[in-house]
Formats: C-alpha cells, structure tokens, sequence
C-alpha cells in the first residue's frame, strides 16, 4: 500500500532525511492526543492509561535493543539525547577523567556537544576515518589514554550508510575504562542493534528516522551509567530528564519500535534487493560513471551514495523534479559546499560535489526503483551534453 503522505508526490528516496509517519503508529498515539489526557505522575484515575501507556513504551523500546526497559530514558529527539549522552557522562566525571573522542564524521549534534565542553576545559579528539567512512580500531587504541571519559562514534553515517565495528571500539574503550556512546539514530530498527552484544554504554535513538514522529527520542542507558542530567526541573525520567512526559509521542516510538523490531529480518532483506537493483540499473545505463561512496557491503540496508562523474549532484536532483532526494546530510542540505562527510574520506571535491544520496524505505516499490534510474539516466545525459558544450 501506498502511504497516504506520499500519494502522487515525487518518488521519495530520502528516507534518511525523515520516515513518513507510519499509519499504524498515527493509530496507536492518537489517543493520548484526544481521550487519554492525563498526566502520567499524577495519583489520580486519568493518569492511569497514560502511566501504562509510557511504560509499554519503554518497554518496546528496550526489547528492539537488547535492554531493560528502566533503561530507557525518553528525551525530544535526537540531538538532546546525544547532547545528555555526551555532556551528561563528561560533567559527572569532571576531575576524574577529561578526554572526550569522536569520530570526523560523527553528527552534529555530538560534534557540537563536544565543542561546548572545550570550553569547559575537556580535550576533544575527532578519530580519522578511511576511504569507506570508517573508524580503524587501532587508531583508536593509538589515542585513548587512561584520562578519556567517554567515546562516542555513531553506529551508521547518514549520507553513506557505512556501519562502524562498535563492538571492537566499546571493548577498547572499556579497556581503558572509560564509556562507550553511539548515535544510532540512523541505525536503530533498520539493522539488528543489541546493548548487551555491542558493549555500548549509551546508544541514541530517533524517532522521525523509524516511521514515527518527529520530536521523540530515547537514550539507552546502561544501568548504573552515571549521567549528570542537562535538563532539570521536576525529576522525570529517572531524574535524567525533567518535564512531563509527550505521552502521545513516547507511545509513537514505542509502536514504530514494536513494529521494526517484528519487521526487522524481512524488511532489511527487502531494502538491501531494492538498493542494489537500483546501483546496479544506474550502472547498466550510465556504465562506468558511477562511484560507490562508503563501505561496499558494511552498510545500511537502504542506503546508496553515488557520485557521477562529470555532473554536479545538486544540479541532477534540481533537474530531476519526480524524485525527492539529496546531496547528504538533511542538517547540511542546500550547501552548495563538499559532504564534510566526504572529504573526512578522503574524496576530492569534484567528486563530492557529484554525489547524491538515495535512501529508500518501507514504501519504496521495485517500479520506483526502475523509474528513478531512467530518470535519473535521462537527465544526466542531457547535464552531461550541456557541460560538454558550454565553453
């Protein structure tokens, strides 16, 4: 079935920019917005179903990942989860450790959660990354010292897909005694992620990037993990986060977490077969034009970044009006200015500025696949035939 949202719109291939909400999920909150009103903390009867309903929720997410569910902190998204993962283990640490590591490619909102504790006074250290986007372990070992507080290094890059070995990275930092974080906002319900399996101490989850809405996040927090809380006020949320609970939003991601996680082995198989029909379609017309970026096999399920030579990426896409997609990153879309991401690779600028990024979801079909390529096909010929006539 079609997604409502996506009706006789572009073909959307940008899944990892947003997830059109899923019907299923709209169905589970809605109550919380229209009949069940309470607050969850108070002792009377019209908190009861919303008191229960959080409390399912937390527990569906802590079932996708391998954890208990007291170990489920619910925040407003994203970022504040990555900034209480990073900020939040730092602060309660001062004086006894000051080293921070991340990766060069890491997102946004860790990088700038770790710029604001230089200005406290901790060393920051960003981890190079190879050709594929990927952390090498021993550069790791190489830098970590007895001093590093926290590493954080997220679990799948958002314009390339390419999946780092966090497990490898949590066992050296756990050696070194320090806390391992991953932002798996992109990873989290399209790729089997356990807590228990990987080692991570922290692990950021996203809702809007698994068919719920934007707005709602969670962070995994292993028990016992001391975290100073970056937002204060009425002691929710264990204390790590303060105000009232978004009843209607925490039973959304609870609902998407539910369903990915029934859907996870199918679902993945699907979208790798689309991705790869879709490079390999690309390739069969424009043969020998097209760049792979990122890891050849250690990546997202849906995710496919290609540079094409000869053309600029955000130049094919603005010619390409019936397919929504992107250059990268959602949080960098509309710089006309190389993927950061990228160039961390290693990548010339040329071949920066050619790529896009196609990343396709629970509605992509096989039709759109084939369609997006000849699209795509036909209006790099005619980019191709204009640049080779323009003096």
């Amino acid at each position: 079935m079609t997604h409502p949202g996506l009706t006789n719109g572009p073909i959307y291939l940008d899944y990892n920019a947003t997830t059109p909400v899923d019907p299923r999920v709209v169905d589970a909150a809605l109550p919380y917005l229209t009949h069940h009103f309470g607050n969850p903390s108070s002792s009377h009867t019209y908190a009861d179903a919303p008191r229960a309903a959080v409390g399912q929720a937390r527990r569906q997410v802590a079932d996708l990942l391998g954890a208990a569910p007291g170990e489920i902190v619910f925040t407003a998204g994203g970022s504040e989860a990555d900034t209480l993962a990073v900020r939040g283990v730092a602060l309660a640490a001062r004086g006894r450790a000051d080293q921070v590591i991340t990766q060069a490619t890491e997102h946004p909102a860790v990088l700038e959660a770790c710029d604001s504790l230089q200005a406290d006074g901790f060393t920051i250290t960003r981890l190079p990354v190879d050709e594929h986007g990927q952390v090498d372990p021993a550069v790791l070992e190489a830098t970590i010292t007895d001093r590093t507080v926290l590493v954080s290094i997220m679990a799948a890059n958002s314009e390339t897909g390419t999946l780092q070995p966090l497990a490898q990275l949590a066992a050296i930092a756990h050696r070194y005694g320090a806390l391992f974080h991953t932002d798996a906002a992109q990873a989290a319900g399209k790729i089997p992620l356990d807590v228990k399996d990987l080692g991570v101490d922290l692990l950021t989850v996203v809702g809007h990037k698994m068919y719920a809405p934007k707005g709602v996040g969670a962070l995994y927090v292993r028990s016992g993990t001391a975290v100073q809380p970056v937002i204060r006020g009425g002691g929710q949320e264990r204390g790590l986060r303060a105000g009232t609970e978004n009843v209607a939003l925490i039973v959304a991601l609870g609902a998407a977490a539910q369903l990915a996680a029934d859907d996870l082995p199918t679902e993945g198989k699907h979208l790798v077969g689309l991705r790869d029909a879709l490079h390999d379609r690309l390739d069969a017309l424009m043969p020998g034009l097209i760049r792979l970026n990122g890891h050849p096999t250690q990546r997202l399920p849906g995710t496919l970044n290609l540079s094409l030579t000869g053309v600029n990426g955000r130049d094919l896409l603005a010619a390409t009006p019936q397919i929504a997609a992107a250059t990268g990153s959602a949080c960098h879309e509309g710089l006309d200015t190389p993927s950061a991401v990228l160039t961390a690779m290693g990548l010339g600028a040329e071949r920066s500025r050619s790529a896009i990024r196609l990343s396709l979801g629970r509605w992509t079909t096989a039709d759109q696949v084939d369609q997006a390529a000849a699209l795509l096909a036909s209006r790099y010929a005619v980019l191709s035939a204009q640049a080779a006539t323009t003096p």
